[in-house]
């Protein structure tokens, strides 16, 4: 049987409490009938019956280019960078897809007999993986065997000796690339696509980047112009990842780009969160005894032991394609199986749109969810998970839920507490927070110490979170938190409300009396098709 697509169930009367997730624990809301809506995800697709088979066929067979094979010879430079722990959300369970394909693009080297091979992760400026998070990404025997000699590694983006400049765009843009990456005979990506903004240009011209070339797409003006990071056609963002792609095709490493998409499956079948992946009126008794039995379980744990339990959970997710070689054609490819699986048609835009915010974002994995990263989660990538027009109207509403904790990890966002104890106390206004602040905190000597030698994430970094979600702040009327903090969501420009009644209450003086709600029934990853 196929699974079933994503849909738009129009509330009323009979309509049972709708889930939000709300950090690391979870609300039952009512929405009212008749002028409610919600959006679910559709189901996983199918994964391939033989992963291994499926991406050594791609090796042999790649678009618009030789086979991997081909391009290989004794006493070559070969360098294999691959997608950092920012993905797949959450963490996938072994073995890892990145370590399925590294093998075999390595059991290839061997067979050619290259010998001169360095495997990077493409950090750009994230935190530094561990030691056991790079096994994870890897695989043992991959991590055995290069890591011990310093052949497998976090990118630098802040090495002054391991960085070079290839070029500038048209738009005056520095292009900038790891060096080894750069000087090598043959650049192998490894990507995982989780979103359609993930892949293609963005692989190399942002992950193997520095703040040189970064600042010129990862800045207020782009991410207001970007339309939606995951409509490529309408994204300032895409576009400029693109035109630097155009100088690493003239100046930079011959490229063989490898992409892989999986489906949904974020929670699984079975299991202690398997409710989850379903529909609210479709749980069996189990299931609602087991969702009411967790939630009261969680109540009375601590934070950080809540943390520690929703952080171990590793997705049982499936590949669904691979496709390997010209970067662009790659790219067009893997985008078709990314949509396939997420989009859901939708007719028309809302005046209060709702969300529930999870326990986990690209920039907290195994870590903790700051209250900037909630904002960039909600507004950033939640908010922009459309194609055509925003899930809101302008001027419409937007209601997140989360606890919003004023929580940092001390080790992973230094330059974090600091933005959010400095900057925002003074503004919360995109365009004069990076006009005041920025260039002070991108070349604070302490915070790229602690990025290149510590686990943490680079000083600039908290502003790029606060872009991220700037076109969501220039096109809403107002931001309302359900369950957060109430200092700690008013230091970041919001609303806070402590029931749904009360957030709709608020919206009211922006939206009127009676507004239409719209649901993102979110994860399972979906991407609304507005029409």
């Amino acid at each position: 049987m196929a699974p079933r697509p994503g849909f738009v169930l129009e509330v009323d009367g009979s309509t049972p409490p709708v889930l939000f997730h709300h950090g690391e624990g979870f609300r039952m809301e009512r929405l009212p009938a008749g002028r409610s809506r919600i959006i679910y995800p559709s189901e996983p697709l199918p994964g391939l019956p033989d992963p291994d088979g499926a991406i050594r066929a791609a090796l042999e067979n790649p678009i618009d280019a030789d086979p991997l094979r081909a391009q290989m010879f004794p006493g070559m430079k070969l360098t294999i960078a691959f997608d950092d722990l920012s993905l797949p959300l959450p963490p996938m369970r072994r073995p890892d897809i990145r370590q399925r394909v590294i093998e075999a693009v390595l059991d290839i080297a061997a067979e050619v007999g290259v010998d001169d091979v360095e495997i990077i992760a493409a950090l750009a400026l994230h935190r530094r993986m561990t030691e056991d998070e790079l096994r994870h990404a890897v695989g043992d025997r991959v991590y055995d065997a290069f890591a011990p000699s310093g052949r497998l590694y976090n990118h630098d983006a802040e090495d002054p000796d391991g960085m070079v400049i290839l070029g500038r765009t048209g738009e005056k843009e520095h292009v900038q690339m790891n060096r080894r990456a750069a000087e090598s005979d043959l650049l192998v990506y490894v990507n995982i696509n989780l979103v359609a903004m993930d892949g293609g240009w963005k692989s190399t011209a942002t992950g193997l980047s520095g703040y040189t070339a970064l600042r010129h797409h990862h800045n207020v003006d782009t991410m207001r112009r970007s339309k939606s990071f995951m409509d490529q056609d309408a994204s300032a963002l895409h576009k400029s990842n693109w035109r630097m792609g155009d100088v690493i095709k003239a100046s930079g490493p011959k490229i063989f780009q490898i992409e892989t998409t999986v489906n949904n499956n974020t929670f699984g079948a079975s299991g202690p969160l398997s409710m989850l992946q379903k529909r609210e009126w479709e749980w069996s008794g189990r299931d609602r005894a087991t969702f009411l039995g967790m939630q009261a379980g969680l109540r009375r744990l601590p934070a950080g032991t809540k943390r520690k339990i929703f952080q171990s959970w590793r997705s049982p997710y499936e590949l669904t394609s691979v496709q390997a070689g010209e970067v662009e054609a790659v790219h067009r490819v893997t985008t078709e199986h990314v949509y396939r699986q997420q989009l859901v048609p939708v007719e028309g835009q809302t005046d209060i749109l709702t969300m529930g915010l999870t326990y986990i974002c690209p920039y907290n994995v195994n870590s903790i969810m700051n209250p900037i990263l909630v904002m960039c989660l909600g507004l950033g990538y939640f908010f922009n998970l459309y194609r055509g027009r925003p899930l809101v109207r302008e001027g419409g509403v937007l209601i997140m839920s989360h606890p919003t904790r004023r929580e940092f990890h001390p080790v992973h966002h230094p330059s974090y507490i600091d933005f959010f104890e400095q900057v925002l106390a003074e503004t919360t206004d995109p365009i004069e927070i990076e006009q005041r602040y920025e260039k002070s905190f991108a070349e604070d000597e302490w915070y790229r110490h602690l990025y290149r030698t510590s686990h943490a994430y680079h000083g600039v970094h908290p502003f790029y979170m606060w872009y991220w979600g700037s076109h969501a702040l220039s096109h809403l009327g107002r931001v309302i938190v359900l369950g957060g903090d109430p200092r700690t969501v008013r230091r970041l420009g919001f609303m806070p409300a402590t029931t749904m009644a009360d957030a709709l209450e608020m919206a009211s003086d922006v939206v009127g009396r009676q507004p239409t709600i719209t649901h993102l029934h979110n994860p399972p990853i979906l991407m609304a098709d507005v029409h």
